[in-house]
């Protein structure tokens, strides 16, 4: 991923509704979710959540399809892992220990 596409996923991320969007539509899966459903989960008005939709799309981050009458959308999880590494590209520098989650404490297992 070029450095112009993970500016234009952080931008798509870093406001509120289209985080809470690109959230739910993570935890729903690759069967996504129609814009009105999306709209209720996240207590937006259908137009704004539009634009909202729009943003995310252009930045790469969800798909569209039309399902008779509605637009669903859906994570592209293959561009979420290139924007996931591109993020965690420099961050272990030889050291993997540095990436990994750390353990609450010494007796428990990394995740």
């Amino acid at each position: 991923m070029e450095i112009k596409q993970a500016l234009n996923c952080l931008a798509a991320l870093a406001q509120e509704t289209r985080l809470a969007v690109f959230r739910l539509l993570v935890r729903r899966g690759e069967a996504g979710m129609a814009a009105g459903d999306i709209a209720a989960k996240v207590g937006a008005p259908a137009s704004t959540l539009s634009f909202h939709l729009k943003e995310l799309e252009q930045a790469g981050l969800v798909t569209v399809r039309r399902h008779q009458r509605q637009m669903v959308y859906a994570v592209d999880y293959a561009a979420m892992h290139r924007f996931m590494d591109f993020l965690q590209k420099d961050c272990c520098q030889d050291h993997p220990d540095i990436c990994g989650c750390a353990p609450a404490d010494a007796t428990q297992e990394r995740c």
